[in-house]
């Protein structure tokens, strides 16, 4: 008989990894301060998320094609189209207010070493950078972002390609998302899945705790 090892007496049943989205379970992506840049003045709501995230051109930024600069300058211009007059840089205003969900870093920092751990976003070529300037690159074990895999969520082989960083099946992983789609792609593949929203309160370790993950 095998004897179990101290890890896997702690782990829930069969799960030994956790990957994290960034843009909603990291960081806060502050849907409070768009609605309230949107009510200010007078767009419709969702305005700054669908010119700035929901377009082609954004497509092509998170599979690692195009221009950023180019990208944001559309977004403003999209932005400015639906209010029919000049606006200030909202998108700017939205992106500076977004900060560390820095009981979720902690989190995943004492998920280690007892679980492996990754980051999975959909996101442009800074994102690495971005990181290492926030303090957290090392607080993962890997990072799989969309524009260097030149696919994105919810396409099932990014999950595989993630799982697979960390040296583990799908089945033994758990992804955590703030966008339901996205984790429904996973758990296609396999995974657990958590659909994680930060701006209703939720309590991830809880989330993660009722699949089987023990939380230090």
């Amino acid at each position: 008989m095998k004897v179990p090892t101290p890890t896997s007496l702690a782990a829930g049943p069969g799960l030994r990894g956790v990957i994290f989205d960034f843009g909603g379970v990291l960081i806060d992506m502050r849907w409070d301060v768009s609605a309230g840049l949107e009510e200010a003045h007078g767009l419709p709501r969702l305005a700054l998320l669908e010119t700035l995230y929901r377009t082609p051109t954004w497509l092509e930024i998170e599979r690692g094609q195009g221009d950023l600069h180019a990208w944001r300058t559309e977004a403003h211009r999209l932005l400015e189209e639906r209010a029919g007059r000049s606006l200030p840089q909202l998108h700017d205003a939205w992106l500076a207010s977004r900060h560390l969900i820095r009981a979720n870093v902690s989190l995943a920092q004492r998920l280690r070493p007892t679980y492996r751990t990754a980051i999975l976003s959909n996101a442009d070529h800074s994102l690495r950078g971005r990181l290492r300037e926030l303090g957290i690159l090392d607080c993962f074990d890997t990072v799989v972002s969309s524009a260097e895999e030149g696919l994105a969520k919810p396409d099932i082989e990014i999950y595989r390609r993630a799982a697979s960083r960390i040296g583990l099946p799908p089945e033994a992983c758990v992804f955590v998302d703030d966008a339901e789609a996205n984790v429904r792609a996973a758990e296609e593949l396999g995974m657990k899945g958590v659909v994680y929203r930060v701006d209703r309160g939720q309590d991830l370790p809880a989330l993660l705790a009722a699949l089987g993950v023990v939380v230090p």
